[in-house]
């Protein structure tokens, strides 16, 4: 295996010269979910060497393949939106309408032989099928079943459909989030991207790691209850323990820090550039480079506490006094005197950035047709063990027949026919009807 240069001082660090398996390779992950919450979490099982075989409908698929524009190739209706490519690379993919008792059986055959199954259905869905977990456990007892939902499997809100922007708005984070009151274009806002959905993803595929090592230790399998509340509430961290801890309901502060000070955005004479100040020699070496030496010595702005109780005059000086510096002198000085900040990139900006550079963040994929894809990859390094890119998104029932071949031993006239009757969808069956 070649390895590049990065690779290479990753591995001494580690004690190895090299990579070695990925860390989930022989793990088999069924993939019932669709959209974001699920595919996140079976995507990122999927870069650290897991198998992961993605049912979709025989009817067109995971609804995100349509969630464009853009679309790999716009212009094509088989096309697929850059949506679905951001959490569905390595995995492969088949067709499988299992509301039909056909279907039911090819799930639960796939089952028995998985090591993990992902479903983000509404509580209760599956059981009408005979696909939830008591009646996988019964069949496969080391079976990791993982089920995500809006507010979990119990609760009063437990039957309700959960949306990432729902979730945002109840959990208290549109609260935290936006101008503060009395600003220009003040009032809640939601988060640019659906965190909601990747937190909880992420905290997913962390349990379902946790459920492996513990059933590698007993040998059984159990089921893991994720919901979108559950996991926005324990990202709010900071903000949510000023209230619990200190009884302070947070309000919204724009780019403000509720904590420190002073950590936000300030003008430059052609921008903004973000400071972010963490500590009080931080905050006199930053007050040295702008020049400001009676700000430093102020007994009002010695320590942080101090800093927020007199935030608004404190920045009211900084913000005079960065507004006459441009954005990369003042960035270079920053640097220089080892106080924290940058600028505040757009995402073409992100891709040349020297930093993103080096570490290869960036990865490029190649569908068999030929198709270039590019994502940002699995952000952590290994010394041992890579993530793998192995597989770019897969197109809609690219593996129907394959997988279900390989895996359940049907017959080229067994799965004619159930694409024949609709129960299934593979590429020749989907395209030509």
């Amino acid at each position: 295996m070649k390895h590049d240069k990065r690779h290479t001082v990753l591995g001494r660090l580690g004690g190895e010269l090299g990579a070695t398996e990925a860390p989930l390779a022989g793990i088999t992950v069924l993939d019932l979910s669709r959209v974001l919450a699920g595919p996140w979490a079976t995507q990122m099982l999927g870069d650290l060497g897991a198998t992961v075989i993605k049912v979709e409908r025989p009817d067109g698929g995971d609804d995100t393949r349509l969630w464009g524009p853009p679309f790999l190739q716009d212009g094509r209706d088989d096309s697929d939106a850059a949506y679905y490519l951001c959490a569905n690379r390595n995995k492969s993919t088949i067709a499988v309408d299992f509301s039909t008792p056909e279907g039911a059986a090819l799930i639960a055959g796939l089952a028995k032989r998985a090591d993990i199954l992902v479903e983000n259905f509404k509580c209760g869905t599956l059981a009408k099928y005979g696909l939830h977990y008591a009646a996988m456990q019964a069949v496969n007892p080391r079976l990791i079943y993982c089920s995500i939902t809006g507010f979990g499997q119990t609760g009063p809100y437990a039957g309700r459909g959960g949306y990432d922007f729902l979730i945002q708005a109840m959990s208290g984070l549109m609260s935290v989030t936006g101008r503060a009151d009395g600003e220009a274009g003040d009032g809640p806002l939601k988060v640019g991207i659906p965190v909601s959905d990747l937190f909880t993803g992420i905290y997913a595929a962390n349990a379902i790691l946790a459920a492996l090592h513990h059933r590698h230790s007993t040998g059984l399998g159990q089921l893991i209850d994720c919901a979108l509340l559950d996991s926005q509430l324990a990202v709010m961290a900071n903000q949510g323990a000023n209230f619990l801890l200190g009884g302070q309901v947070p309000i919204r502060r724009g780019n403000a820090h509720p904590n420190v000070v002073p950590y936000r955005d300030f003008p430059t004479v052609d921008g903004t550039i973000v400071i972010a100040v963490g500590n009080d020699a931080q905050f006199r070496a930053l007050c040295r480079l702008l020049d400001l030496p009676d700000i430093a010595a102020d007994p009002c702005f010695s320590t942080n506490a101090k800093r927020l109780l007199h935030r608004d005059q404190l920045e009211t000086r900084l913000r005079q006094a960065t507004a006459s510096r441009s954005s990369a002198d003042l960035l270079a000085a920053m640097e220089a005197h080892g106080v924290p900040g940058g600028p505040i990139n757009t995402l073409e900006e992100v891709a040349r950035d020297p930093q993103v550079k080096a570490r290869g963040l960036i990865k490029e994929m190649t569908r068999d047709d030929g198709t270039k894809i590019r994502a940002f990859g699995y952000p952590a390094q290994f010394s041992r063990s890579q993530p793998v890119y192995d597989k770019a998104p897969p197109r809609f029932a690219q593996d129907t027949a394959d997988i279900l071949a390989r895996q359940l031993g049907l017959s080229k006239d067994e799965i004619d026919a159930l694409c024949a009757k609709g129960v299934i969808a593979t590429e020749h069956c989907a395209r030509n009807g």
